[in-house]
């Protein structure tokens, strides 16, 4: 397994190593040991997994007083993954970062808590699994609107019917929004 920081160091891509023969294959997607000596959590108290149509964008998604940190994979599909840093004392802060996740790649993404996420649907369907470090909290939901210009995703829209809950319609800014110190 290779972890490597991306642009924004304390999110990781994680590269699992693949076993593939005629058959089909075998990797690890969590290794408590690789993940200590990585920094990454080695406990974790939720696993989700959401299924969505293609053009449908979900996030920009937190939890304020009950932060959770995310590892997140897609089991069949294509997304594009985001995550910002939304911690004010960061020099990152505002920042984002993304990757394409694939069932045919296999990366995994670590989203620490502190970050807002999200992510687009660009096959016909996906399947999105993720790890939780804290249980998810209605009352700590929060969002950010998924197309804040002063954050700037480039989020890779062309072809596609975008698709977006009311929710997310509708959150604030970053400037407004309720965010970590």
């Amino acid at each position: 397994m290779i972890i490597e920081p991306l642009a924004i160091p304390e999110m990781k891509l994680v590269r699992p190593r693949v076993h593939g023969d005629a058959r089909g294959f075998f990797l690890e997607t969590y290794h408590a040991r690789l993940f200590a000596k990585a920094g990454l959590p080695t406990t974790w108290v939720q696993d989700n997994h959401s299924r969505s149509r293609r053009g449908v964008l979900r996030g920009l998604h937190y939890q304020l007083a009950n932060p959770q940190g995310k590892l997140v994979r897609v089991a069949r599909g294509r997304v594009f993954d985001v995550a910002v840093d939304i911690r004010r004392s960061s020099p990152t802060f505002g920042r984002w970062a993304g990757f394409e996740l694939t069932d045919t790649g296999l990366e995994m993404l670590w989203i620490p808590p502190g970050f807002a996420h999200g992510f687009l649907v660009l096959s016909e369907t996906a399947d999105f699994i993720y790890k939780c470090t804290t249980l998810w909290d209605a009352e700590s939901d929060r969002g950010i609107l998924w197309s804040d210009p002063a954050i700037g995703i480039a989020w890779p829209l062309e072809g596609l019917e975008l698709q977006l809950s009311p929710r997310d319609q509708v959150q604030p800014l970053l400037a407004e929004a309720e965010v970590f110190a």
